[in-house]
């Protein structure tokens, strides 16, 4: 299409030249015969053919003018086409992985589930092994439970999510994240830092605790070979400041808009690792920005992730 118009330019400006040409024989010819000019000098600075040549200029700079329209409207076009084609596949990709991440967040705990409450049933065990096979049991039915309330808080998220606000204090809403991740995972090391005077905000109870839960899982399950995370509340101006801190490989810069997207995880999930549905960091960023907050997302140093969250004291206007 590029050489098509390129070539209608040249066309046109081939026609325009001939019809000035033409224009401009008939012209001297006329004047010559009416003795009003007597050489082409007299010819050349004569006002008919300054007329003649503005005109002839115009013409070309018409030409000019809609062949940059036309190249221009072109390459938006092909612009608009590519990224719509990139959103689809991108969206194509993104529900391929939730459906097969989603399927094998459900299996998994149900299996676990079943082979639990089967092998008590079926067999006469110690009170020691029962009592390990009930808290597996039921451990996994609290991982079906926190997998059935992100979807129905995301799909709440994309209509009707208010935010119920109340006074909260962060600080002791870490210190009860930490307490109770400290017992789930005992392997885990979790440091938490609390700084300032004031770290209550108006928010709502079960969007902040979605946001820790979230935040701090997602540290837990990318966690590198410290095997650490930070978690810290600060008072910063009129915001307080949530810092959660991981030292895992970290989020590449291309990814750290992307990563906060519904359904949106890195790496493909034929060969990924890690499990996961892709809707934690979407609903960490939409309840935030239901609480007129902001999340930013850091690089750790030697390596890892920070998501820092601002939320505002007071209730914004």
């Amino acid at each position: 299409m590029l050489l098509a118009f390129s070539w209608w330019s040249v066309l046109l400006f081939t026609k325009n030249q001939d019809a000035f040409n033409a224009k401009t024989e008939l012209l001297q010819i006329g004047m010559v015969a009416e003795q009003r000019v007597r050489n082409d000098a007299q010819f050349y600075q004569s006002a008919e053919y300054q007329e003649l040549y503005d005109d002839y200029h115009k013409q070309d700079l018409m030409i000019l003018g809609e062949a940059i329209v036309f190249i221009i409207t072109l390459v938006l076009g092909v612009y608009l086409v590519n990224r719509s084609y990139r959103r689809e596949v991108d969206n194509a990709r993104q529900q391929r992985n939730f459906l097969l991440s989603i399927t094998h967040e459900l299996k998994s705990p149900l299996a676990g589930i079943r082979l639990s409450l089967e092998t008590i049933k079926k067999r006469v065990l110690p009170d020691k092994v029962r009592v390990q096979l009930s808290d597996n049991a039921i451990g996994e039915t609290s991982r079906l439970t926190s997998l059935v309330e992100d979807l129905l808080l995301s799909a709440k998220l994309d209509t009707t999510y208010v935010p119920n606000k109340e006074p909260i204090d962060l600080g002791i809403l870490a210190e009860i994240w930490v307490n109770r991740l400290k017992t789930k995972y005992p392997n885990v090391n979790f440091h938490l830092k609390l700084e300032g005077e004031e770290l209550t905000v108006l928010g709502d109870q079960y969007g902040l605790n979605s946001v820790f839960s979230n935040l701090l899982e997602n540290a837990v399950k990318y966690l590198g070979a410290g095997n650490s995370v930070g978690l810290g509340v600060f008072e910063r101006g009129k915001d307080v400041l949530l810092q959660v801190k991981d030292d895992g490989p970290g989020i590449p810069n291309s990814e750290k808009k992307r990563v906060l997207k519904k359904f949106y995880r890195v790496g493909n999930e034929d060969t990924r690792q890690t499990k996961g549905t892709g809707l934690g960091l979407y609903i960490v960023n939409e309840v935030v920005i239901a609480h007129h907050g902001k999340v930013n997302i850091d690089d750790n140093k030697p390596h890892g992730t920070v998501f820092n969250i601002s939320l505002p004291f007071g209730e914004v206007s």
